[in-house]
């Protein structure tokens, strides 16, 4: 079995085992260093990095095989690329730029396996005298418009 194969392979077995981690990247270096980065259903802890790195290394021989392992989660800066993701993030603001390069922020109200809704509130101009109003609207996005889409962090 091929290195990558076998690396993939332990992995898959492991997170058959733990339903609520899943696989966001696998990369493996010309210099043979491994890079795992996982994503949970709730978050992933210290704990489940080292678990799936034990369940990588426990079942390698670094005598026929030298490599490196790194496991990490994702970071909370990084873009959401699987729906999976964006389901977790139900209820926080997104930051979500489309193909055509508009920047859109909103709450993430639902997921679909087409797309994502955002609720979108602004203020606007009255249609009759001065003065804006509040405006709360529902914007379906496809997966296939995103270019890119990250959870805003408010402290």
């Amino acid at each position: 079995m091929e290195f990558k194969e076998k690396i993939t392979a332990l992995l898959e077995e492991f997170l058959s085992q733990r339903t609520d981690l899943f696989l966001l990247d696998l990369k493996i270096s010309a210099a043979d260093d491994v890079t795992v980065v996982l994503d949970g259903d709730q978050g992933v802890t210290l704990q489940d990095c080292l678990d799936a790195s034990r369940a990588v290394e426990f079942n390698m021989d670094r005598e026929a095989h030298d490599f490196s392992l790194q496991v990490m989660s994702a970071g909370l800066s990084e873009p959401l690329t699987m729906p999976r993701q964006f389901k977790k993030n139900i209820g926080r603001d997104l930051k979500v730029l489309l193909q055509d390069d508009k920047e859109i922020e909103g709450e993430l109200q639902a997921v679909s396996d087409e797309g994502i809704a955002l609720l979108l509130r602004y203020r606007k101009p009255k249609e009759v005298g001065k003065g804006k109003v509040d405006v709360e609207e529902t914007l379906e996005i496809r997966y296939s418009e995103i270019k890119k889409a990250t959870v805003v962090v408010k402290f």
